[in-house]
């Protein structure tokens, strides 16, 4: 076994060093091809395919895309743990790229494939179990995606930087599959359109799967030994770690927010807007400028300190999701540039957070010699999930209450419809967003105190 002695010696040496190769990093990155596909598309998809292509009525549309979601709330925290636990000669994390990976991109297909014989029930069945099985297998992919960074290196910058490929990347994608997504099934139409479509964005989840298993295996590997005790034991350390509790509650009220957003864009287009194109502009709006204002952000954050970076991104956010009230009566530039405004803070409130949840991990970590970054990956995904599945099952609550018709033909929506479509996705969103930076004054970790940590 000297092999391994000598390859964790090599990992650990290599896991202390400033910078990493930048392969690694885009190796790294390219896992979000597949983490942002499959958080976009049922997201942006799944509620109006629902609706308005089975004619689910919209409180058990919500009940259906949340339903899933929830029970990733459970598996996450075990697939963190199983991992931490996992022995193989590519690492504990790298092989569940692969299994949980092609397992999501088989499982993602079925979700729009359902046959058509005319039942409702076996409709929302369909989906329901697909989904739950989607949903799994990218509990084990994404739990130990987002848990390398706090392994593959201790630098607190340079995990900034890491994160900054993420980052970009998982816009890139978010921007590609929400933009495309529409297209592809209107350009179908009918169920096929959204069948063709989940084919398509299967094969982008199943692209990032590869690029992510391939791109990481010059990626060093932390010696870290699994922490002892129960899952129920490791848990309980987690939930008292002051920082880290404090970084996972902003996290999970401002992805309630995003998911709230996401799910409100199809309905502003149509129903609001009625425009042609304009959902697709919308979307492109909400994520575009990620792809040129990530490393402004990385660099200011540099700058003023993650946690400073993070409120003032929240801010921007907030501001506006606020402006986009007036997306019933403004002109649509007007709408598209509050979009915008949106995105230019969404890019900072994705590269901080993931940027600051490898130092929690980490410090526990060397201050304990046990492995349990898993746990907390699990543990900060699951809330990442609940906060994203919330989202839409939220705006299907505002959906419901402003007396929203589900039709498979198309029919035009009450005022009050209306009304609840554009405040769940302007006014509810911003007052989640700024609600949540009253946890954020918990957090107390930055630069200095990550040395220091190093140091001892």
């Amino acid at each position: 076994m000297n092999w391994q002695r000598s390859r964790r010696h090599y990992s650990s040496a290599m896991a202390a060093t400033e910078n990493l190769p930048r392969g690694v990093r885009f190796g790294y990155g390219s896992g979000s091809v597949a983490t942002g596909a499959f958080g976009t598309v049922p997201g942006l998809m799944l509620l109006p395919y629902l609706t308005d292509s089975l004619g689910i009525a919209a409180l058990w549309a919500g009940v259906i895309v949340f339903a899933p979601k929830a029970w990733d709330v459970v598996l996450n925290p075990i697939a963190g743990r199983i991992s931490d636990r996992t022995v193989d000669e590519r690492g504990p994390r790298r092989p569940w790229l692969l299994r949980a990976g092609l397992a999501l991109a088989a499982t993602f297909a079925l979700i729009f494939a359902g046959p058509d014989l005319g039942s409702r029930g076996f409709d929302a069945l369909w989906v329901l179990v697909c989904f739950l099985a989607a949903a799994s297998a990218y509990a084990f992919f994404q739990v130990p995606y987002v848990a390398m960074p706090a392994e593959i290196t201790s630098s607190y910058d340079e995990r900034t930087r890491l994160m900054t490929w993420r980052v970009a990347i998982l816009a890139f994608t978010i921007m590609l599959a929400g933009a495309t997504a529409p297209i592809i099934r209107d350009a179908v139409g009918g169920r096929d359109g959204y069948r063709v479509m989940g084919l398509v964005m299967a094969s982008v989840i199943l692209l990032g799967v590869i690029g992510a298993y391939h791109g990481t295996r010059a990626a060093p590997v932390g010696a870290v030994s699994p922490g002892a005790g129960s899952l129920a034991d490791q848990l309980r350390v987690v939930a008292g770690a002051r920082d880290f509790r404090a970084l996972l509650t902003t996290f999970v009220i401002q992805a309630l927010a995003t998911g709230c957003m996401l799910a409100g864009v199809d309905y502003l287009a149509t129903d609001v807007l009625g425009e042609k194109g304009s959902g697709t502009i919308l979307f492109v709006c909400f994520v575009g400028p990620a792809l040129v204002l990530t490393p402004v952000w990385a660099r200011l954050g540099q700058r003023i300190g993650k946690k400073q970076g993070y409120v003032a991104a929240s801010l921007v956010l907030a501001a506006g999701a606020s402006l986009a009230v007036l997306a019933d009566d403004a002109p649509v530039a007007v709408v598209f540039a509050a979009t915008a405004l949106v995105g230019v803070g969404y890019a900072g409130a994705q590269v901080f957070p993931m940027a600051m949840l490898p130092d929690t991990a980490a410090i526990d970590s060397r201050r304990t010699g046990s492995n349990r970054v898993g746990v907390y990956t699990g543990v900060w995904t699951a809330g990442e999930t609940l906060g994203l599945a919330l989202g839409p099952g939220v705006f299907a609550l505002v959906l419901a209450a402003g007396g929203y018709v589900s039709s498979t033909t198309g029919v035009a929506q009450p005022d009050s419809a209306v009304t609840a479509i554009v405040l769940g996705f302007s006014l509810l969103p911003a007052l989640l967003v700024l609600a949540s930076l009253w946890w954020l004054r918990g957090y107390r970790l930055d630069a200095a105190a990550v040395d220091e940590e190093v140091l001892a």
